[in-house]
């Protein structure tokens, strides 16, 4: 579990930080996309020689010479056996990428991540910012926004 800390702020602050809360997130991942932090729960191992951007060039290869597949969605890909997990109203959720499917705990099928991000929810939800994947390859949780290829 990760160290918590209270800080305060202003009404205004307050109201500001309040004002773009978005179903399933809290005031902790607004302040972090303001400040361009990760959202990654996990901190990032050091990557000097930016590996990591060498990790997700060699899936997209491996990929596109590979029968094995995956899930599609918005410019997405996620890998066969790629993990995935949110945080919804202090429950955590998870699914994963089985036979080219995205499959919750439940065993129901997901056409997208906000899909699924709304049958937890009950409301429309930006699935690329509510949900975490951990892709075979990957040694730490990453936002699914953070994945989308431009």
């Amino acid at each position: 579990m990760a160290v918590q800390y209270a800080i305060h702020v202003g009404l205004a602050v307050y109201k500001a930080l309040t004002a773009r809360l978005e179903e399933g997130l809290t005031h902790d991942d607004v302040l972090r996309d303001l400040l361009a932090l990760d959202s990654v729960v996990e901190p990032e191992p050091d990557d000097p020689l930016g590996l990591s951007a060498f990790s997700d060039q060699f899936q997209q290869v491996l990929h596109s010479q590979s029968t094995k597949g995956g899930f599609f969605s918005r410019g997405l890909w996620l890998p066969n056996d790629t993990r995935l997990r949110a945080r919804y109203k202090q429950r955590q959720y998870q699914a994963a990428i089985r036979d080219n499917v995205w499959i919750d705990e439940s065993g129901h099928q997901h056409t997208s991540p906000s899909a699924a991000a709304t049958a937890i929810t009950g409301t429309n939800v930006n699935g690329l910012r509510f949900w975490e994947a951990l892709r075979p390859l990957d040694s730490a949780w990453r936002r699914l926004d953070t994945l989308v290829k431009s």
